[in-house]
């Protein structure tokens, strides 16, 4: 793939430009030496090795002005948990320009051929870290998850609660460990499937000194772990994972113990729910933010594969969708149900019936599950008669999207 643009080319990135993009990298996050050993690495070259393997696995293109690279975007080949389906999904990262060539609408070009390449992968959903939320919905993105901060002093701690297993602390690749995830995952919609380069994404910045600690059940059967470091008397949980109640409990007696060394515990919640009704003492310091972005790649085969619920044969709604970036997404559909076989195909606009008009964006986080048909129409984001309202509450899964990654 290369596209000429004046002295401007843009095309794919290979090993020879390792480098450069690592160089791009480093000034547009303003990532230094200091940052880098602070994270456990020894030296910038092994950072710079590291990144080979995400060339090599990942679909990364840039723009190059003069045979000097610009600006440039890359695609993850991962897999998310899409309602109790696995299907494909293109992680961005790493999009960056230098600031000389800011303005230019290098990253939108780039973005609409990543938009391509991913609908050609078959990847129907893209997940991104925003640098900028209002940036990248003006490019079809939208906020699907939450990130909840919780501080717990060390008074607050649960009180132990007796339990059949115990805790034992592993080896960040311990099998039963990555077992654990892996079952979670799959119960839970809008999860990762971590695979190797996922795995690596999750520990790529995190110091020698994370701790990884199992629980087992009376059986020694894991169902439950956490990932965390102590320092400065704060314990701080990067991750914590239980398949059912009696692990929830093990884990917070373990973390409970910690309780003569530590004065503050602090973590991150992805279930959109709040930690605080769980505990005891409810009265703990909790924050909330938008965490990951997700949009819409390929409208069809998403509406197709999508779990409707309590479909009766023969609806019919249609939609008048707008996309600021992939054409193919943008027009007048019908979606209708035939023998319970979801059917989505374009129309003309003259022969919509009372149509749902929405962009990408919205249409995103409503099928996704982050925010409900009425919360939508309430705030004027979804452009319905009101009698359809009840129908997508009643066809669209109340599932909430959990996402715990980066990348």
């Amino acid at each position: 793939m290369t596209e000429k643009n004046d002295n401007f080319l843009m095309r794919q990135l290979d090993d020879n430009d390792l480098e450069e993009f690592n160089a791009l990298l480093r000034y547009a996050f303003q990532v230094t030496s200091a940052e880098i050993k602070e994270s456990g690495w020894t030296s910038e070259d092994e950072v710079k090795l590291e990144k080979i393997p995400i060339l090599q696995k990942t679909h990364t293109i840039g723009w190059f002005y003069q045979g000097k690279l610009a600006s440039q975007i890359c695609v993850y080949p991962m897999k998310i948990n899409f309602f109790g389906t696995t299907i494909a999904m293109g992680g961005i990262t790493g999009v960056a320009t230098y600031p000389e060539y800011t303005g230019r609408g290098l990253i939108h070009s780039l973005m609409k051929e990543c938009l391509k390449y991913m609908k050609h992968e078959r990847q129907i959903v893209s997940f991104l870290y925003p640098y900028s939320i209002p940036f990248y919905r003006k490019m079809g993105w939208e906020i699907i998850s939450d990130k909840m901060t919780f501080t717990i002093e060390s008074g607050q701690l649960p009180k132990h609660e007796p339990v059949s297993g115990m805790i034992e602390r592993m080896d960040r690749d311990c099998d039963d460990f990555k077992k654990i995830y892996k079952y979670f995952a799959s119960q839970n919609h809008g999860a990762l499937i971590r695979d190797e380069l996922a795995w690596s994404e999750y520990w790529r910045w995190d110091n020698d000194d994370v701790t990884v600690a199992v629980y087992y059940t009376g059986e020694h059967q894991p169902t439950g772990s956490i990932v965390y470091n102590i320092e400065n008397k704060v314990f701080y949980i990067k991750e914590m994972i239980y398949l059912n109640s009696e692990a929830r409990d093990g884990l917070w007696n373990y973390i409970s113990a910690h309780k003569s060394m530590v004065e503050e515990v602090k973590g991150a919640n992805y279930t959109g729910e709040p930690l605080s009704f769980l505990l005891t003492d409810s009265r703990i310091t909790e924050t909330i933010r938008p965490y990951f972005m997700g949009r819409i790649v390929d409208l069809k085969p998403f509406m197709i594969q999508y779990p409707f619920r309590n479909v009766p044969d023969g609806m019919e709604l249609y939609f008048c969708v707008t996309d600021p970036l992939a054409e193919w997404n943008t027009g007048t559909f019908l979606l209708s149900w035939k023998q319970k076989k979801t059917v989505f195909k374009k129309v003309p606009k003259k022969a919509a019936v009372s149509p749902l008009t929405m962009n990408i964006q919205t249409l995103m986080a409503m099928f996704m599950g982050y925010k409900r048909p009425s919360y939508l129409y309430e705030n004027n984001r979804l452009a319905v008669e009101y009698w359809q309202v009840p129908i997508l509450e009643r066809i669209i899964p109340v599932d909430k999207p959990y996402f715990s990654d980066y990348f």
